[in-house]
């Protein structure tokens, strides 16, 4: 006859216990409540329709037994025979056996609050969950530490051959033999956690955090330098990784100092790059910013600044490259470093020159401006060159083409780089299209890759363009602890950040931040205050959901027919080349219609 047994048991103390002495940074684990649960079922998927059979939990604490949970499941079918001979579960015995609609709430009781443990965890905690959600029930936050996973990254062929229960159970002298019924799985399951501690305590684990991130990789050198994170605060910020020169190794950001900084000394931080920083850093320092935005863009403007060796990305904002269409007699696109004050209109920025290459190419394709090099007269008398001869040029090099006719062809550029970008669109996609019907699918590829860069530069630069262009944007947005961020963004640059207090005037608090606020002068070109990356996070949060603009100093659009509209064409680009099918195999490059006006 099956039944449900909650019993509080009195202390039985595990080895770990003898690691309480350490200083630790978290939470402790002799602090922490885990309830190690093990299921019994019909079959290997809940969503392929197997059922629960018997739940079994112990609650445990310090090392220390609080109480056990034991139930049968009467799973509504019939138990499969041979399942039936390994858990010694049969028929008969699930008759009067609650259903899993009274099992379950039981169980989420006994383990409310608590950390879940188990032995291959996605396996029984995805059962728990399947018919939580099919009853309807919230799906409480349980935190989870998966002992089969942990043993892996601890035990070696020596200790065990394999990490399955039974070896892990035998190999730390389990008191319980596991014999495939919850409860004993479950009791035996408890003994290898405390094994596990009481081996990861002596590598400087200590708490719950560290517990859930250890690698084996982290070598015992990082481990012993955790002590460094313990002046952080748990706040948004960023923090500096410095050498006993003082110089800067590395610079991140994350929404909590404390908790980032010691995973590099304690687990979760495994790339070998980041290993040989650690072994080299001496001091970490903390900046604590009043927003995760704030953050990010401090970080972007340290790394800029001090150019750690240890950072891959954004070290070198400076180099930057732009497609710019001059202002001259006889205008021509021209690809440069920097922007200047001369009317010009440009496009980008660009991170590299490669791209930059493709969506020039994108252009002439499109647009028979002259590429030669050089200012020309206003009545030019030079030879023709071969792109003359093949079309590609209208050639004003040797009169081959009047002042109105050119004109109109430099203002149907300038409307693609700045307000539509439909003829690039057309135009290669055609290209494309009769490439691919031809079966030249590398060429096809290639014009893809223009298309595709193009699109993309144009977006960019039209959302940035109307960001940089506004001398004041402020903007609040309500997170989840209730509280208001408010930023304040001049030209695209971030120049005020805070949140405010609880009980304080809204409107008063948002006037003082405007009005310290850092002063920021406009300068030509798409980007001209801050780095692009930096205006490019500021612009994802101002277009974040929930943001409410408190004021806006100028007109903050975007051209209706822009280039936003068809960065599908870029991601679409991106998946194809990211395929594992051969190019050549590929029959997807239909050309991209053009909207409708």
């Amino acid at each position: 006859m099956g039944s449900t047994s909650t019993r509080e048991r009195p202390g039985r103390a595990g080895g770990w216990e003898s690691q309480r002495s350490f200083d630790e940074l978290g939470r402790p684990l002799r602090e922490i409540t885990f309830t190690v649960v093990d299921l019994e079922t019909t079959g290997g998927s809940a969503e392929a329709g197997s059922m629960i059979t018997e739940i079994g939990a112990v609650k445990v604490r310090g090392g220390e037994v609080l109480g056990e949970f034991q139930t049968l499941v009467n799973p509504r079918a019939e138990i499969p025979p041979f399942i039936a001979v390994l858990t010694g579960i049969s028929n008969a015995m699930v008759a009067d056996a609650p259903p899993v609609e009274s099992a379950l709430p039981a169980f989420l009781e006994f383990a409310a609050g608590t950390v879940l443990v188990a032995h291959n965890a996605p396996f029984d905690v995805g059962f728990l969950r399947h018919f939580a959600e099919r009853q309807g029930r919230a799906w409480p936050t349980f935190e989870v530490v998966d002992t089969a996973r942990l043993a892996r990254r601890v035990i070696t062929r020596d200790d065990a051959p394999n990490c399955k229960l039974s070896s892990l159970a035998k190999a730390f002298r389990s008191s319980t033999t596991p014999n495939h019924r919850a409860l004993s799985d479950a009791r035996a399951t408890v003994d290898v956690l405390h094994g596990l501690m009481e081996r990861l305590g002596g590598l400087g684990v200590h708490t719950l955090e560290e517990l859930q991130t250890f690698s084996a990789r982290v070598t015992t050198a990082q481990r012993r330098k955790r002590h460094l994170a313990e002046g952080l605060p748990h706040a948004p910020g960023v923090y500096l990784f410095r050498d006993d020169s003082a110089r800067v190794l590395y610079v991140g950001t994350s929404r909590d100092l404390r908790t980032r900084v010691r995973s590099y000394f304690t687990a979760s931080e495994t790339r070998s790059r980041m290993g040989e920083m650690v072994g080299l850093a001496t001091t970490v320092t903390g900046i604590e910013c009043s927003t995760a935005l704030e953050a990010e863009v401090r970080e972007l403007r340290l790394i800029a600044e001090h150019k750690p060796r240890y950072n891959r990305r954004s070290r070198f904002p400076e180099k930057m490259h732009f497609i710019k269409l001059t202002r001259e007699p006889w205008p021509r696109l021209s690809m440069v470093t920097k922007v200047l004050d001369d009317d010009a209109d440009y496009l980008g920025p660009f991170g590299s020159r490669r791209v930059a290459e493709r969506c020039l190419a994108a252009l002439h394709d499109t647009f028979p401006v002259r590429q030669c090099s050089g200012r020309l007269a206003r009545e030019p008398s030079r030879a023709p060159c071969v792109l003359a001869e093949l079309g590609r040029c209208l050639s004003p090099c040797d009169g081959s083409v009047d002042r109105t006719t050119y004109d109109a062809v430099v203002r149907q550029l300038r409307d693609t780089l700045l307000r539509r970008p439909d003829d690039v669109v057309e135009t290669i996609s055609a290209k494309m299209g009769a490439l691919a019907a031809d079966e030249r699918f590398e060429e096809a590829g290639v014009h893809r890759d223009r298309l595709a860069a193009f699109v993309r530069a144009a977006a960019r630069t039209q959302r940035l363009s109307a960001l940089t262009g506004c001398p004041e944007i402020v903007a609040a947005r309500r997170e989840d602890d209730g509280r208001w961020q408010v930023h304040v963004v001049r030209h695209g640059r971030l120049a005020a950040a805070g949140v405010i207090p609880p009980g304080a005037d809204a409107q008063q608090y948002v006037d003082e931040l405007r009005a310290s606020a850092e002063t920021v002068l406009n300068a030509p070109g798409p980007v001209p205050a801050a780095s692009p990356e930096e205006s490019e996070k500021v612009l994802r949060w101002l277009e974040s959901p929930g943001i409410r603009l408190v004021a806006v100093e100028g007109e903050w659009t975007c051209p209706v027919a822009g280039a936003t509209r068809h960065l599908a064409v870029h991601a679409a680009a991106d998946e194809s080349r990211r395929s594992l099918v051969p190019f050549a195999e590929r029959r997807d490059l239909a050309p991209v219609h053009r909207p409708a006006r």
